[in-house]
């Protein structure tokens, strides 16, 4: 199946073009026009879904799990075309593409489980004690509601997952919530054929027409009118820290401010204890050195950043990952520009006091190479700068004198996605001692494994303490991310008439 994009907005059910276009450079294959967002189409879609909360809010669950369910089906019978547009645009290979559509129509399955099961409504009831001294107690009940319009904003680096109809979209549409997306510039014509498996999936449930729209990329006066128009209630967002930082800054400073949830950046730190280094440094080195080179290191959760103490052990883990490094080959990055600020970070640790090059590259302007660096804890702990994410398949290892100095090293670090031990059954001391650390630190914490890929499922934390993301009792992956877009209503002495219907049974009970 070949897709050849029209290049359009969807505005509330309405295929709209703008006034003027841009030209998508993808990977490989043609390029296409589409139409430039204005903050004029911003706000038709977001009074559209103003207008479709009304309706959209109070569907049942059972309608709103069809709904997802549809647009999960609607989006495989694209399947093919999804991968031809997908690769394309991005360089992704496809089975990255294949693997990430299932990751989406995974997702949104899941989120409709989930409400059909309804414990995410956190439903309370405290009976009415009309006896009680020296003040009765009325009726009280409580669930959790949607809250209203909410924006996303498409994400580079996934343009499936964490996109048009990624896991933003697919908790606030589960939620009760309209969803307005601002599609990412890097892969339009991706945004635009999930665009449409969400629209046919409206058709095909009779929901709002409203309660989906895609405004496609557009300068930086776009993503500030969407965030600051008065309709919208709360923000998914993953991508860099300067862009999401202004764009949180925005919303704190609107007349009434909301929630921004923001996915900005992280090196999730690695430490590797003693004894699995004297056992396995050259497997772990390998093993890391896969991970920082999986999709040309383009994973929120790369892990950037590898600890561990000074000595032969340390020297064997790090001559292994230099050498697996230095057999990886050339690797499409998803835009030139990002292939250019990977170069410039590079450029800039490189050029910092006491660090080492251990692996530098050559690349072009869409490609790129590893590169492997080593600076002591002294210098590490001395230079805020080396603690900044680069985006890339970049590794740096900071080598410490002793399990106090490592102690030091993970104070130092702000907020992560993960952070990794690497242990032995002999380095449980030290772990323990380790973990109240790293569990302040981060969202995820993990022992003997790899941060990269992150699974869909209740018990996911895909967030952390700032600047991983702005929200720290948050998380963009897993059941848990439909709270974002809830918040709790008490309803007191209320007439059983008037409850919402999820409350019926609690109230007669």
């Amino acid at each position: 199946m070949t897709f050849e994009p029209h290049g359009k907005h969807l505005i509330a059910g309405t295929w709209t073009a703008g006034e003027t276009t841009f030209r998508s450079k993808p990977a490989h294959g043609p390029a296409h026009d589409f139409s430039v967002g204005t903050p004029a189409l911003v706000d038709q879609a977001v009074e559209a879904a103003e207008e479709a909360f009304w309706t959209y809010a109070y569907t049942s669950r059972a309608e709103r799990a069809a709904f997802l369910e549809a647009i999960a089906d609607e989006i495989e019978a694209r399947g093919e075309a999804i991968t031809q547009v997908g690769t394309e645009e991005t360089g992704l290979p496809e089975g990255r593409l294949q693997g990430e559509r299932g990751r989406t129509t995974g997702q949104l399955r899941m989120f409709a489980k989930h409400i059909l099961d309804g414990a995410y409504l956190d439903r309370r009831h405290d009976a009415a004690l009309p006896d009680r001294a020296p003040a009765p107690r009325p009726e009280l009940l409580m669930m959790q509601r949607p809250i209203g319009p909410v924006a996303v904003f498409g994400a580079s680096n996934f343009p499936l997952a964490f996109s048009t109809a990624g896991g933003d979209t697919a908790s606030a549409l589960a939620a009760g919530c309209p969803v307005v997306v601002k599609g990412h510039g890097a892969h339009p014509g991706t945004a635009e054929i999930v665009a449409e498996a969400i629209h046919a999936a409206i058709e095909k449930t009779g929901m709002p027409k409203g309660v989906f729209s895609l405004v496609q990329g557009g300068d930086r006066l776009v993503g500030q009118a969407l965030v600051q128009h008065p309709l919208i209630k709360a923000v998914g967002f993953t991508g860099s820290l300067g862009g999401g930082r202004a764009l949180f800054d925005l919303c704190a400073q609107r007349a009434e401010p909301i929630p921004f949830f923001g996915e900005l950046g992280s090196v999730n730190p690695m430490f590797v204890l003693p004894e699995a280094a004297k056992a396995r440094g050259t497997q772990l080195g390998q093993g890391w050195a896969g991970s920082l080179c999986m999709g040309a290191g383009q994973f929120c959760t790369n892990p950037g950043i590898a600890v561990v103490i000074e000595g032969p052990e340390a020297d064997a883990m790090i001559d292994a990952a230099r050498a697996a490094l230095a057999e990886t080959g050339s690797q499409v990055m998803l835009t030139e520009g990002i292939a250019g600020a990977y170069a410039e970070g590079a450029a800039q640790i490189a050029g910092q006091s006491g660090v080492e090059a251990l692996l530098t590259s050559d690349h072009g302007p869409r490609e790129a190479r590893p590169f492997l660096f080593r600076v002591s804890a002294k210098d590490w702990l001395n230079n805020h700068s080396l603690t900044e994410e680069v985006f890339g398949p970049l590794g740096l290892v900071v080598t410490v004198k002793d399990e106090a100095e490592m102690l030091k090293v993970a104070k130092s670090f702000e907020g992560q996605l993960t952070a990794t031990v690497q242990m032995d059954d002999a380095d449980a001391a030290q772990a323990r001692r380790l973990l109240p650390v790293l569990e302040r630190k981060a969202g995820r914490v993990l022992a003997n494994g790899f941060p990269t890929g992150v699974e869909v499922c209740d018990t996911m934390v895909h967030g952390g303490p700032y600047p991983a993301s702005t929200n720290f009792g948050a998380t963009s992956v897993g059941t848990m991310a439909i709270r974002r877009f809830l918040r709790p209503v008490c309803y007191q002495n209320l007439p059983a008439a008037l409850l919402p219907k999820d409350l019926e049974d609690i109230a007669a009970g």
